[in-house]
């Protein structure tokens, strides 16, 4: 009866081919509301005055927590992957670059 309700809770998730070619975003703009969060990711290119936002995701609260701890968890695999001669920076986040000048997000 358990792997009856196990295969009745699975959802298939279905990718596109133009969705697997993913969008490269180097910002993030996170802003919420009592009820959602929004979550814009942006392209800044140097040398240009605007970024412009590639996607936007907007999660429930609960989501928002749970997308948080799906990322510590797998900057936390990731980690221990390195320490364990997995390559990569042994402190993959110690170098990172605040954004540079100006840049404000409304959502």
């Amino acid at each position: 009866m358990e792997k009856n309700n196990q295969k009745q809770n699975q959802i298939q998730v279905e990718l596109t081919d133009e969705v697997a070619e993913g969008t490269y975003a180097n910002l993030a703009i996170i802003a919420h509301s009592p009820s959602e969060f929004i979550i814009d990711f942006i392209r800044i290119v140097p040398g240009t005055q605007k970024a412009k936002v590639k996607s936007r995701i907007i999660l429930t609260p609960d989501n928002a927590k749970r997308l948080l701890l799906a990322l510590q968890d797998n900057i936390y695999r990731y980690e221990e992957t390195v320490k364990n001669g997995g390559g990569g920076s042994s402190n993959p986040f110690g170098e990172l670059i605040p954004p540079f000048g100006g840049i404000t997000g409304e959502a």
